[in-house]
């Protein structure tokens, strides 16, 4: 019988983390929606979320001090609950940490957080529909299908 893996630490990413988070964010975008991401964009984006703290936060878990996978909050008003939803996006996870429950630490940490806020209504997050796996995850934490459809109009780069 394999020794318990480590436990996880969860601490809020910072400036050091830009690389690692971008790069981690194109692996998923190629990994989930074979979608090759321009990696110097994706690293402007990463930072302008640390820059600006009000377009989001990113979390890292850590194991024995070795990154092992992130997620991304971003916010949305809701005027029908009055309260903030706190969207999941760009969720990754380092392939050797897999299956050793570094997304339902990251998110038990995310969900506790927001029950501790008044002014946070819930949490959500989108999923591709052929990501089976991960919709098992989400569907294993509590987290159920919101009924909705997700539409968009991207713009041409400006």
């Amino acid at each position: 019988m394999s020794p318990a893996p480590a436990p996880l630490h969860i601490r809020q990413a910072t400036v050091d983390d830009v690389d690692r988070l971008a790069d981690w964010a194109v692996a998923m975008a190629l990994e989930t929606e074979h979608k090759q991401l321009d990696p110097g964009t994706v690293r402007l984006g990463v930072r302008a979320v640390l820059d600006q703290p009000g377009r989001g936060i990113y979390y890292i878990a850590e194991r024995a001090g070795e990154a092992a996978g992130t997620l991304m909050l971003t916010y949305e008003w809701s005027d029908w609950r009055n309260g903030d939803w706190w969207w999941i996006q760009s969720v990754y996870v380092a392939p050797g940490h897999r299956r050793q429950g570094v997304y339902a630490a990251m998110y038990e940490h995310v969900r506790a957080a927001a029950q501790a806020r008044p002014d946070v209504c819930g949490l959500r997050l989108y999923v591709e529909h052929a990501n089976a796996n991960a919709q098992r995850t989400y569907e294993s934490l509590g987290m159920a299908d919101a009924g909705y459809r997700m539409y968009e109009a991207a713009l041409p780069k400006r």
